[in-house]
């Protein structure tokens, strides 16, 4: 029987290793966590009447009034066309292992998150990658995405806004994919965690739902809400697909826990939702604005696309040192942690996250300047 060589998630193996005890962590994908207390009273929770809920088990594919509030986010869907995940790393693996055949392609953008692409791997289909381009603000390699996409491709996954840099889709680019999808009859797998974290203007990331008849959404309250630990995603496409998904689910994690649907259902109603919103724009943009500051401390070093949304900046580094071996340095000398661009394929780079309590930043930032400084002496 064949069996596909395993291909490790070398962004999340990066991180389960190594990011906790570290005493500067700039490596997560989100804002700064909220935390329970603050929740509670930004919702106004009834604290007894959540006290009263059985720790049993919920409803299996996700809480009905859960199910409603996510599907009025996706007009002309219907709560039955929602399912609620562990995160939107179930959600991911769950449209990989229910679209995907053998024989079938997927094609990926990078730099980027590696989770279908990785899933896709893991399967035995072929992963087909079209390079973002960085002297055009990370914008689509349209000839290449065209040359990517043939009869064989199954799923076009995009993540918008990006991880790690933080790009918006442009409107062309939207149409290419799009376009490029419907030409073979694919899904387009889009991952929206960050939709609403935009670092300019109060306008959301336009959804990929309604554009095109075979979209499935991913999102999930861990990044634009600031609640990472509820573990809570949600999946949304088709009802028949998401039934196909529901009975895989079912293999998977069987349901989320009953006390993260709960709090997601309290986080996702108006008018919490937009207050975690705000909240998190006002993060992301201060310590954009912090990190940049930092960073022109030295000169020609360091130079960043600026991220038109998300809580992270994919920094690119003039340094005679590769991005793992600097990051390794900063965590052993200096005690912070982030990302080598090798981890999503592209050298001389680092993911950091800076939509974090500004003290805490500078003093991050000031510790991975004095490495710099070590660095360009020859040290």
């Amino acid at each position: 029987m064949f069996r596909a060589d395993f291909h490790p998630f070398k962004v999340e193996q990066f991180l389960s290793e190594l990011e906790h005890g570290v005493t500067y962590n700039f490596s997560e994908s989100g804002v700064h966590p909220i935390s329970f207390q603050g929740l509670v009273d930004m919702a106004d929770i009834d604290l007894p009447a959540l006290m009263a809920t059985l720790i049993d088990y919920p409803q299996v594919n996700g809480k009905q009034s859960l199910r409603d509030t996510i599907s009025g986010f996706y007009p002309g869907s219907s709560s039955d066309g929602v399912m609620v995940t562990v995160g939107a790393t179930e959600a991911n693996t769950l449209v990989a292992n229910t679209l995907l055949q053998p024989g079938d392609n997927v094609v990926c953008f990078r730099p980027t998150y590696e989770q279908i692409s990785g899933n896709a791997a893991n399967l035995g289909n072929e992963v087909r990658w079209v390079d973002l381009v960085e002297a055009d603000g990370w914008a689509i390699d349209s000839a290449a995405l065209a040359k990517a996409v043939d009869s064989k491709t199954r799923i076009i996954h995009v993540v918008n806004p990006n991880n790690p840099t933080g790009r918006i889709l442009s409107n062309s680019d939207r149409r290419q994919i799009t376009a490029a999808a419907d030409r073979v009859g694919a899904w387009i797998v889009a991952d929206e965690v960050y939709a609403g974290t935009e670092r300019e203007g109060d306008v959301e990331t336009p959804s990929f739902w309604g554009s095109y008849d075979r979209v499935l959404i991913v999102n999930s309250t861990s990044k634009a809400y600031g609640l990472p630990g509820l573990r809570l995603g949600w999946l949304v496409g088709p009802e028949d697909v998401i039934t196909e998904c529901w009975r895989r689910h079912e293999y998977a994690s069987i349901t989320t826990s009953m006390l993260s649907m709960e709090l997601a259902d309290k986080a996702l109603s108006e008018p919490t939702r937009s207050k975690l919103k705000s909240r998190a724009k006002t993060l992301i943009r201060t310590g954009f604005d912090v990190l940049t500051a930092e960073l022109d401390r030295h000169p020609g070093v360091f130079d960043v696309v600026p991220p038109q949304a998300s809580a992270m900046s994919f920094v690119r580094f003039d340094l005679p040192i590769s991005s793992e071996d600097f990051c390794m340095r900063l965590l052993r000398e200096r005690e912070v942690l982030v990302i080598p661009g090798s981890r999503f394929g592209v050298e001389n780079h680092f993911r950091f996250s800076s939509a974090l309590p500004e003290d805490y930043l500078r003093e991050g930032l000031s510790r991975l300047n004095g490495l710099t400084s070590e660095i360009l002496q020859g040290h």
